[in-house]
């Protein structure tokens, strides 16, 4: 039977997943975190349908490192699962439909949990082990209890359709990316998570160059397709974790979930710069998109939002005025 220290800990779970409302990424990525200690797993990972297949957006431990380094962790239990609906425990290697990858990730315990909700699997939710046979009964009526909350959540979170109140009060109406208001909100959330974890974030200030030229070259219609194609490209770069926002006219901002090293934000930088490096092409013109990125890291530079947010731009600021500078 669970412990009563579990159930404890599965309330806090359920308790903070309200908390997190419609914030799908925040959800999933407090519920792997909480999968680890809940039930001494080694690595947890959700995995959502979409368009009918399986998509890995949230993972914690061994998990997670094996998803950043690029290693392919689908499984064909994950497809039975969502198939059949049934829960799926492998103890061993040996009798686990996944043998070759358990292997290639050093997995020697796996649950595998649909997430349903009014009879829709919206999702999978893996626990796993590098010891075999970790799992206990006790350890799945567990998960079972935190699934049906995770569920219905995920459930709603997708089913929010962009027409709604929320969406609109919480996203710009011209790109589609998270507003200040919500970028404030995640950052504070962040900053909160990474003191209770002792952790580390980032947040990225974004200008696009040169924006004001074209607007007084080429109109400012010329000027919305950019800055449309700007904010396709950043969500591009950015991870699932990761809240991009357009806090107005030219200015971006990304807040940077759990980074493992300071080089974190520097990698974040790198993807966003080669993603906006291919020309963009708008009524048979060819346009060359740049921009100044300024970075900030929590709790390096501070631990208020504010704070944090006028250290990236300041650095924002001085690389625009070198590119600025490389212009004349």
């Amino acid at each position: 039977m669970p412990t009563s220290k579990q159930l404890v800990r599965i309330i806090r779970t359920q308790t903070e997943i309200a908390k997190l409302g419609l914030d799908l990424g925040g959800i999933m990525r407090h519920v792997v975190e909480q999968i680890l200690p809940l039930i001494a797993a080694d690595g947890a990972a959700i995995e959502l349908v979409e368009a009918g297949e399986l998509v890995f957006s949230a993972a914690a431990g061994i998990a997670k490192d094996k998803l950043e380094s690029g290693l392919n962790i689908n499984s064909r239990s994950s497809e039975l699962c969502l198939t059949h609906g049934e829960i799926y425990s492998c103890p061993d290697p040996g009798a686990c439909p996944d043998c070759a990858i358990c292997q290639a990730i050093g997995l020697r315990s796996m649950i595998v949990l649909p997430l349903k909700h009014k009879g829709v699997t919206v999702g999978i939710l893996k626990a796993m082990s590098v010891e075999a046979d970790k799992f206990k009964q006790s350890d799945i009526k567990l998960l079972g209890l935190l699934s049906e909350v995770v569920a219905a959540s995920i459930y709603f979170s997708v089913t929010y359709d962009s027409d709604s109140l929320y969406f609109k009060a919480t996203h710009d109406g011209m790109t589609g990316l998270a507003n200040r208001a919500l970028f404030i909100d995640r950052l504070r959330e962040v900053v909160a998570r990474t003191h209770r974890a002792h952790s580390s974030a980032g947040v990225l200030m974004i200008d696009i160059d040169g924006l004001k030229a074209i607007n007084d070259q080429h109109g400012h219609r010329t000027g919305d397709a950019l800055i449309m194609e700007f904010s396709r490209r950043l969500k591009l770069a950015t991870r699932e974790s990761d809240t991009a926002a357009r806090l107005g006219g030219d200015e971006f901002g990304v807040v940077l979930d759990s980074l493992e090293r300071a080089e974190g934000a520097a990698s974040a930088m790198h993807r966003i710069e080669t993603e906006i490096a291919a020309p963009f092409v708008f009524e048979n013109l060819q346009y060359q998109l740049q921009a100044s990125i300024g970075a900030a890291l929590v709790p390096t530079d501070g631990v208020e939002p504010e704070k944090i947010m006028e250290v990236a731009d300041q650095r924002m600021y001085t690389v625009k005025r070198l590119h600025k500078a490389q212009q004349h």
